[in-house]
């Protein structure tokens, strides 16, 4: 069997278009259901959160430091803290949980 990859492109160009067509053709008026706009709002969120949240957890040597990692993130977010200044205090919250660990 011969794999021409100009086809898979081809394929993955034509799903891609669609998707984002598809819409913009159904969709010609302004929604003014309040829940289909809600909900329409609130997916981005969610799907960078479903993506984002299990990686956090296997991104480490243990699931507890990266655990750890995210409990400081979230408290420094939740200080209203810049986002540099959150990335630093989790790596750096992880960098010293894998080293107390270490030692144990």
């Amino acid at each position: 069997m011969s794999h021409n990859v100009y086809i898979y492109i081809l394929v993955m160009a034509g799903v891609t278009y669609l998707i984002r067509m598809i819409p913009l053709v159904l969709a010609k008026k302004e929604i003014q259901n309040r829940f289909i706009k809600s909900f329409l709002y609130y997916v981005p969120y969610a799907c960078l959160s479903a993506m984002t949240f299990p990686a956090i957890l296997f991104a480490t040597g243990s699931v507890i430091s990266a655990t750890i990692g995210f409990a400081v993130a979230v408290i420094a977010a939740y200080m209203e803290k810049s986002l540099i200044v959150v990335a630093s205090f989790a790596c750096a919250a992880v960098f010293i949980a894998e080293r107390v660990m270490t030692l144990i």
